[in-house]
C-alpha cells in the first residue's frame, strides 16, 4: 500500500488526495503530512512492526494516520469512533499497539481512562480535530471550539506544522506485511483482528480500479466508514491508487453528504444501501444532486430488488451489487459495470453478482464437498485478496481458511449462468444497516445489569436497517426494569450499531431440552410489544 501511495506521488504530486468540506490536501501535501507523523513515532520510540490505533471519524487525520503508521515501518489499527471504552480497551490490548490517534473529543470521553488504567502498551496518544484541514464550522455536523491540546498528549496538526521537511527511512513494508488490523467478531462475539496485508489490500485496490475502469478523472464521495474494509480499500486505497480525489465529510449526516455531492461532484461511490437511500430521501432534486455519479456500488447489506427500483426511479442511478468482506479486503463478487444483476425467481433475492478477478469461489456442503450449480450451501472463497488469518488466533485462523480458503459463514449458491445469489446467514450474526453485530457480545454486556437474569439476543427485520437488534430478557425475581431503562443502560455502555433498540421482557426464555436458549424461535416469533429507541 506504501509503495502504490509513493509511486502516485512521483506522478502526480499536485492531484487533489482529498477534499474535507472547504479544505483539499494534494498528494504532495498527504506525502508531508504523513512524513511528519511518522518521524515524531520513531522519535518516540515506534519500532518496524509496531501498530498505530486510528480512532477517529472520516477525516484527513485517518488517512495521514495510515500512511503515517506504514512510514514508520509498522501497521495500523482501525477501530470504530462508536466503541466505548471497554471495547476500545480490548482492542488495543489484543493489538499490542503502542500508540494512538484519536479524535480530541474522544480522549476525555474514552481515551483518558483507558490510558489510565495501564491496561494497553499505548505510550504516545496524538489527537486530531474535525476541524482540522478546514474552515468551515458546519453546526450539523461539526462540534466546535478546537479543543486545546490535553495534557500528556499531541496535537496531530501542531506536529505537521513544524515538520522539517526531513524523510524517513524506515523499510518499505513488504507484500506479506500487516497494513491495517480490522476487528471483526467471532462466532463467540470475541472480536479478532483480520490481518489484512499489503498484498491483500493492494489486490483489493486494483480490483476496484479495474473492474470499475476508474482513473485519475474520477473522485470518490467516502460514504462508508473508513475504519471498515469497504471504506480502506475502496475509498482510501482506491483513491491513492489512482490517485484521484476522495470526499470526506466527517461522519454521515445526509444533509451534508448532499452539500459534499452537490459541491465536488464526485463520480464513484460505494456504500450501504441504507446510507444511499437516505440520501435519495432527503434530496428534493435527486435526478440533479445524484448527476455527477456515473458508478455506485452497494455492499455490506442485502439490497431488495424494489429498493433498488425506487431508487433508480429517483435519481436515475441503477446501483450495482456488490460482495465481499473484511476477510477478503471487500471486494470477491460484483455486477459487471451496465450490466443488470437477475432476481432468484425462488426466493426473489437480487443476485450479488459474478468473482471479480482472479477470485475462485465455490459452493460447499455440510461435509465440506463442492456442490453442483443450483444447491444452496456455504460459500468459500480463496484468492489474493484473502487474509492469511486473525491476528494471534491460529486456531480460528484454521478453522475459518483451511488452506488458505475462506469460509465465509454465509450460505448461497450459483446459477447456471455463474450468478452468485446470497440466500441467509450459517451462524447468528445480525446485519444492522452493513454493520455486523454478535449476539454474544450485546448478550454479555447485558448479564451486567443488576437486574436481568437470563437474556437471548436476536436480529428481528427493519424497513430502514434491514435488520434491528432485539433482546429479549427475564429479570431476578422481586426485581423490576423496563425495557427503556435497559436499552438505556446498553446504549451507555455499546456502540451505537450494537445496542438494541427493541427490549421485550418475559418470564421465561425458550430452551431445549439441553437447556440451550432457543434463539431461532425468539427470531421467528418476535413479540407483541416492546420498546423501541
Amino acid at each position: 500500500m506504501l509503495e502504490m501511495f509513493q509511486a502516485s506521488v512521483r506522478r502526480a504530486p499536485d492531484q487533489v488526495a482529498l477534499r474535507y468540506f472547504d479544505g483539499e490536501l494534494t498528494v504532495a501535501q498527504l506525502d508531508q503530512a504523513s512524513d511528519a507523523l511518522a518521524l515524531t513515532l520513531l522519535d518516540r520510540g515506534f519500532q518496524p512492526g509496531d501498530r498505530l490505533a486510528v480512532y477517529v471519524q472520516n477525516n484527513p487525520g485517518f488517512v495521514v494516520g495510515l500512511l503515517g503508521a506504514w512510514k514508520a515501518g509498522g501497521g495500523a489499527v482501525a477501530i470504530n469512533p462508536m466503541n466505548k471504552g471497554r471495547e476500545l480497551a480490548f482492542m488495543l490490548t489484543d493489538s499490542g499497539a503502542t500508540a494512538l490517534l484519536c479524535l480530541d473529543e474522544l480522549y476525555p470521553a474514552v481515551v483518558r481512562d483507558v490510558i489510565a488504567s495501564r491496561q494497553t502498551r499505548v505510550g504516545t496518544v496524538i489527537t486530531t480535530s474535525e476541524l482540522d484541514w478546514q474552515t468551515r464550522d458546519d453546526e450539523r455536523v461539526l462540534r466546535t471550539p478546537r479543543r486545546p491540546v490535553a495534557d500528556g498528549t499531541l496535537d496531530l496538526l501542531d506536529i505537521v506544522a513544524a515538520h522539517d521537511g526531513r524523510r524517513t527511512e524506515a523499510s518499505a513494508p513488504k507484500p506479506d506485511d500487516i497494513a491495517v488490523l480490522t476487528y471483526t467478531s467471532g462466532t463467540t462475539g470475541r472480536p479478532k483482528g483480520a490481518m489484512n496485508t499489503h498484498g491483500t489490500m493492494v489486490y483489493g485496490c486494483y480490483n476496484f480500479r479495474e473492474w470499475l475502469g476508474l482513473t485519475s478523472r474520477d473522485s470518490v464521495l467516502g460514504i462508508a466508514p473508513l475504519f471498515h474494509i469497504t471504506g480502506l480499500v475502496g475509498h482510501v486505497g482506491l483513491a491513492l491508487l489512482l490517485p484521484c480525489p476522495l470526499v470526506l465529510a466527517h461522519r454521515f449526516h445526509p444533509a451534508v453528504v448532499l452539500d459534499a455531492l452537490r459541491e465536488h461532484r464526485p463520480t464513484f461511490t460505494v456504500a450501504a444501501i441504507t446510507a444511499l437511500t437516505r440520501l435519495a430521501e432527503e434530496s428534493s432534486r435527486p435526478a440533479e444532486d445524484f448527476s455527477s455519479l456515473r458508478i455506485v456500488y452497494s455492499g455490506g447489506a442485502p439490497i431488495a430488488p424494489a429498493v433498488n427500483e425506487a431508487f433508480e426511479a429517483r435519481t436515475g442511478i441503477y446501483i450495482h451489487n456488490i460482495y465481499g468482506l473484511t476477510e477478503t479486503n471487500a471486494p470477491t463478487h460484483a455486477t459487471p459495470l451496465g450490466a443488470t444483476a437477475p432476481v432468484d425467481p425462488a426466493s426473489g433475492a437480487l443476485s450479488i453478482g459474478v468473482p471479480v478477478f482472479g477470485t475462485v469461489v465455490r459452493i460447499l456442503g455440510d461435509d465440506g464437498e463442492e456442490l453442483p450449480v443450483g444447491q444452496v450451501g456455504e460459500i468459500a472463497i480463496s484468492g489474493p485478496q484473502v487474509i492469511p488469518g486473525y491476528w494471534n488466533r491460529p486456531e480460528e485462523s484454521a478453522a475459518a481458511l483451511p488452506g488458505g480458503e475462506l469460509r465465509t459463514g454465509d450460505v448461497g449458491f450459483m446459477d447456471e449462468e455463474g450468478w452468485f445469489y446470497l440466500v441467509d446467514r450459517k451462524k447468528d450474526m445480525i446485519n444492522a444497516s452493513g454493520y455486523k453485530v454478535w449476539p454474544r457480545e450485546v448478550e454479555d454486556l447485558l448479564y451486567t445489569h443488576p437486574a436481568i437474569r437470563e437474556v437471548a439476543v436476536v436480529g428481528v427485520p427493519d424497513t430502514y436497517r434491514g435488520e434491528t437488534v432485539k433482546a429479549f430478557v427475564s429479570l431476578h425475581p422481586g426485581v423490576t426494569a423496563t425495557p427503556d431503562e435497559i436499552i438505556q443502560y446498553a446504549k451507555e455502555n455499546m456502540a451505537a450499531y450494537k445496542y438494541p433498540r427493541l427490549v421485550e421482557i418475559v418470564d421465561e426464555l425458550p430452551r431445549t431440552t439441553t437447556g440451550k436458549i432457543l434463539r431461532r424461535r425468539l427470531r421467528d416469533n418476535p413479540p407483541q410489544e416492546s420498546a423501541s429507541r
